[in-house]
């Protein structure tokens, strides 16, 4: 059975939460990167499954980039690029929790 769109940005969200709980951690750095990085897998596969109407009501996040990102930290592992995988937690997925917030009262106004 298929998630609805607001299980999808609330996946979303939840991974970006998870992430900034990562980046405010003590924790050995190896584990954050490895929870970090699965928690943007989770992020991809939920974007996958979002429709094109919802993701064009937030242009200016790079959706498919989001996308393609999942694809190769799923399967290409071990060519993951530390710096890469911790700027965009760091720079790029408070933005995308943002349009994923966005997305989810937008929904909620038109029940």
């Amino acid at each position: 059975m298929s998630r609805s769109t607001e299980q999808r940005l609330t996946d979303i969200a939840a991974a970006c939460n998870a992430i900034a709980s990562h980046l405010a951690s003590a924790a050995d750095a190896g584990l954050i990167f490895d929870a970090i990085r699965i928690r943007l897998v989770e992020m991809g596969e939920a974007v996958k499954d979002l429709d094109a109407e919802t993701l064009a009501k937030e242009p200016t996040i790079p959706w498919a980039d989001i996308a393609q990102m999942r694809d190769l930290l799923a399967h290409r592992y071990f060519d993951s690029s530390h710096s890469i995988v911790m700027t965009t937690a760091r720079r790029d997925v408070p933005l995308v929790h943002g349009a994923a917030s966005r997305l989810m009262a937008a929904l909620s106004n038109e029940e």
